[in-house]
Formats: C-alpha cells, sequence, structure tokens
C-alpha cells in the first residue's frame, strides 16, 4: 500500500504560502490546502527528500509531519471539495454538488484522494482563458493532466484529438474515471514524463510549474507549428519575467496574461 507524507507549516503571509506552494511543487509535492496560516503539503513518501525540504523550506517553522496511508478518502475530501465556477462559462464540481444553473459548461470531476484537485486558481485561471480560445478542429496536448478537468473541457469546446498525459499514475486513473463521467470520447491518456516522440499539436494546455516549463520548452517547441498555441499556468507573478524569456527564446510571442491570488496563466502562440 502507498504511503504518504503529510506536512504542516506554519506560514506567516499568503504570499509566503504561495512562494512555498510554487517550491514545493518543483521537489515533487503534488496537493497542497490551507488552514488559516498553516500550509499542509503531501507528496509520495518514495519521492520525499529530507535534505531538499529542508533547504526549500529555510526558517519557516515546520509543525508537524505524519505518514499516512492510501485510503478511502471520500468522506474528507467531499466535505473539503467546493465547486470551482468560471463566471457564466464552466463550473468544476464533484457529482454529489447540485447541477448548476446559468452555465455553459458542466464538469464533473471526482479527485481521487482528500489531498484537493490541485492549485484552484491555476485551473480557474486555465479555464477563463480557454473561453477566448477556438479549439474547433484542433489537435490537443493536455500536458501534466491531474483530474482531467482541462482535457474533458477542450473536447466540450471542440477538439478533434486530445492527448492527456501525466506522470503520476493516480493522475491517469482519476483522469479516465473522469473522462468517462463527461462522457467523453475523443480523448487519449497516457502515463508519460516526456515529450519525446509525439506528433505536432496546435494547442498545448500546461498546468504544471516553472521548472517542468523550463526542462520541457525544447520539446514543447518542437511538437509546435507556426501559430500553434501554448496555454501556460502553476507559476507566480514573480516568475512571469522567467516564463517570458524561456519561450520568446524559443520563437514565441506572448498573446494574453490573467492573474488570480498571485498566481498568472500566459497564452503564447508559436511565430
Amino acid at each position: 500500500m502507498k504511503k504518504y507524507l503529510k506536512i504542516d507549516i506554519n506560514t506567516f503571509s499568503q504570499e509566503q504560502a504561495d512562494i512555498l506552494i510554487s517550491s514545493l511543487s518543483d521537489i515533487q509535492f503534488y496537493a497542497f490546502e490551507q488552514e488559516g496560516n498553516i500550509l499542509v503539503a503531501y507528496i509520495k513518501e518514495d519521492d520525499y527528500d529530507d535534505a531538499l525540504f529542508n533547504d526549500t523550506v529555510g526558517n519557516t517553522p515546520v509543525i508537524s509531519k505524519k505518514i499516512i496511508e492510501d485510503t478511502n478518502w471520500n468522506a474528507q475530501w467531499e466535505s473539503d471539495f467546493k465547486p470551482v465556477r468560471i463566471g457564466d462559462f464552466a463550473i468544476i464540481r464533484a457529482a454529489f454538488h447540485a447541477p448548476p444553473t446559468g452555465v455553459k459548461f458542466d464538469l464533473l470531476i471526482t479527485p481521487k484522494m482528500s489531498f484537493g484537485t490541485g492549485h484552484h486558481a491555476t485551473t480557474w485561471l486555465m479555464v477563463a482563458q480557454m473561453e477566448h480560445i477556438s479549439f474547433r478542429d484542433k489537435n490537443v496536448l493536455d500536458f501534466g493532466t491531474g483530474t482531467g478537468v482541462l482535457a474533458i473541457l477542450a473536447e466540450k469546446l471542440g477538439a478533434v484529438e486530445v492527448l492527456a498525459i501525466d506522470l503520476d499514475e493516480w493522475s491517469i486513473n482519476n483522469t479516465i474515471e473522469n473522462i468517462q463521467h463527461n462522457h467523453c470520447t475523443k480523448i487519449k491518456v497516457e502515463q508519460r514524463d516526456n515529450l519525446e516522440g509525439l506528433k505536432k499539436t496546435d494547442i498545448i494546455l500546461a498546468n504544471i510549474n516553472l521548472n517542468i516549463l523550463d526542462i520541457s520548452s525544447a520539446s514543447i517547441s518542437a511538437i509546435q507549428a507556426a501559430d500553434s498555441l501554448l496555454l501556460t499556468s502553476g507559476f507566480l507573478q514573480k516568475d512571469v519575467a522567467a516564463i517570458e524569456n524561456i519561450f520568446i527564446g524559443k520563437n514565441y510571442q506572448k498573446i494574453r496574461q490573467m492573474e488570480k491570488d498571485n498566481w498568472v496563466t500566459i497564452l503564447f502562440k508559436k511565430l
């Protein structure tokens, strides 16, 4: 049975919490909760490196570390998971939430673990940007699919083919379940950690983090032709210049930027 490490960290401001989330995401932490000033971070026990963690948090007080086992988390996440609504465009909800009114797209997402559904601010931003992109008859790659929500929305927006990839097995299994719940038929799911060998892609959705975007930038550029779109998120406002430099250097043009709760999404076009 898989085991996970739950670490409670005492933060002094929302800005500090956001920076820690971004930094910890770069060292394999993949889910976070905030309870007042306490940031709760989760990582697979096999992925945890104590020295790397200590270097990342520095002098920030760590309240507790606890090993927990993979089990049935439904009771906890049902109490914690709240719907995410993006204006009248879309709502992301679980099946136990009441059906919405006044939205174009109703996305049913059941997260497999209690540890949350990812960074809601970045998910909100990605979906908000997707409202203004034409997906009709496009080939789409969802890089770091998580729960599959962006892949599902891409199909509903008219994509002709969607490939959803992720490194984590639980994300792959969760994505497959959510695809079925949303009656999607054009999404292929693969467990992989790179883009090698993939065919040209009209639109790439990459809600990941600065480190992975940097490492993968050459591979991203290699599978996109002129006028293809790259929608990125998973990084903070302080990282915008770095992201711009990475992709402008790969012959992309910045089209549009949006911010929410200190998180940012940027839409690029390949020149």
